[in-house]
């Protein structure tokens, strides 16, 4: 019964941001119509309506609302609401996205944390931060490549006590037993749970099995609009629930 509701709503709300996609945003509109589809449907064809996130991309000013907004994309975009889950820590604590400079801020944190991004290949200017927040025992939760992650606690004074959360694509799962999926266009999409499956974020993004590839759709995101987007090129693969959590899944070919 719970699978069934979670399914029912997340439908729901995945087929809103279609019908408002095809009714408000230029590039979907002009696609879609190109296409042959004169109503919000899913489509047919080899991607079954997706869209590479290479063409969004390049479409990136006509990912927009016709009233107007932001055409910019969000790689941090979803991860606070990951950070319960892709690492449970006690108390309050500073979150260390390792991202290059340019990135927003970290904005959608848990109450009492705060957040931080670090350019994982320079001596950062955040760096006396998150070793005052090691020295007085706070718990410092850093997200990146891991590669990164290892230049990351390198460098900090008692980087061996921070939490390190790997940043995984969707053509690289692997099995923990912690990480996060991410896209550079769409954010943070999913987490590794304690069951050893790659949870989608479901109440934020929306996932779909095509001939081309898992197509994922972000379903709060009113700017730019990100519709059916084919990451990592088209990644094979299938939506599934989860046995214990009763929430979506994903599984790839890879992963």
């Amino acid at each position: 019964m719970v699978k069934t509701g979670v399914d029912a709503l997340w439908r729901t709300a995945y087929r809103r941001v279609v019908r408002s996609a095809f009714a408000t945003v230029p590039f979907y509109r002009e696609r879609w119509a190109l296409g042959g589809r004169t109503e919000p449907r899913l489509g047919s064809g080899s991607a079954e309506g997706a869209v590479s996130t290479e063409d969004l991309v390049r479409a990136a000013v006509d990912l927009a609302p016709l009233a107007g907004g932001p055409t910019g994309f969000d790689p941090v975009r979803g991860l606070g609401g990951l950070l319960p889950l892709a690492r449970p820590t006690a108390g309050d604590g500073l979150l260390v996205a390792l991202e290059h400079p340019g990135a927003r801020p970290v904005w959608d944190l848990p109450r009492g944390w705060r957040g931080c991004l670090v350019d994982a290949e320079v001596d950062d200017p955040a760096l006396p931060e998150v070793g005052a927040a090691l020295g007085a025992g706070r718990p410092v939760v850093a997200v990146g490549p891991d590669k990164a992650l290892d230049g990351f606690t390198d460098r900090v004074p008692g980087g061996d006590r921070v939490h390190r959360v790997p940043r995984r694509t969707l053509d690289r799962l692997d099995s923990g037993p912690y990480g996060v999926l991410h896209d550079p266009v769409l954010g943070y999409l999913g987490v590794l749970r304690d069951c050893g499956l790659w949870h989608l974020d479901w109440t934020r993004v929306y996932a779909r099995r095509t001939r081309a590839g898992l197509a994922f759709t972000l379903l709060r995101q009113r700017s730019p609009r990100l519709v059916d987007a084919l990451v990592g090129g088209g990644v094979p693969g299938r939506v599934e629930w989860c046995p214990r959590h009763a929430t979506p899944v994903v599984r790839t070919v890879a992963g």
